[in-house]
């Protein structure tokens, strides 16, 4: 078995006050989702992000992550484009543009900056785990190379409920890794809005 250092490394400071997150999740396994999700909002939160500028949306299973996920950005797009602004480019790429009506002066209405898709898959019987696997990711990164929005892989594919656990948070030895899905998506928001300014720092 591996013993090496996991995770994503020493991770640089990353400015997501003018970023715009979704995380969509599944409602499947919902004792492991849970955790999953608040870890991820709460390293949103460390990073900077205004709670109004995160949009939490749930499916039945990790199936419907790649559709909800596409369709999610796509009315984000629609919401950029249509909202008032004196930025004649309609907002393009930002998301600091006031949602008419909304109860706080600092929701978003622009595109989002990132996603995060949340599902956990724990294997049984039957080759059923296997075909949703690799469907999903292979839909999750479609929607990065077709959109250009950074879509954080969430999606536990363990063995046993046991595994799910320990990438949960939920025991001794375990490590939530909804946390490492919020500052990825921290970094890969604020990335995308320097790319997108032709920045290459």
């Amino acid at each position: 078995m591996f013993e090496g250092i996991k995770g994503p490394g020493e991770v640089a400071n990353f400015d997501g006050s003018t970023l715009r997150v979704a995380i969509v999740h599944a409602r499947w396994n919902m004792s492991l989702i849970t955790p999953l999700v608040e870890g991820a909002r709460k390293k949103l939160l460390e990073g900077g992000v205004k709670e109004s500028n995160i949009v939490i949306q749930s499916v039945p299973g990790s199936w419907e992550l790649p559709v909800a996920c596409q369709r999610l950005f796509a009315a984000s797009q629609v919401q950029a484009s249509s909202a008032p602004s004196g930025d004649l480019l309609g907002g393009l790429g930002r998301s600091s543009t006031p949602v008419p009506g909304s109860s706080s002066s600092t929701a978003s209405a622009g595109q989002f900056d990132s996603i995060i898709a949340i599902g956990v898959l724990i294997k049984g019987d039957t080759v059923h785990f296997e075909h949703i696997a690799e469907s999903v990711s292979r839909g999750l990164m479609r929607i990065q190379l077709d959109f250009g929005v950074p879509v954080i892989f969430g999606l536990l594919t363990v063995l046993n409920e046991e595994q799910a656990k320990k990438r949960a948070g939920l025991t001794a030895d375990g490590h939530n890794h909804g946390d490492d899905w919020g500052t990825a998506a921290v970094e890969m928001g604020a990335r995308r809005k320097q790319w997108a300014d032709g920045i290459i720092a």
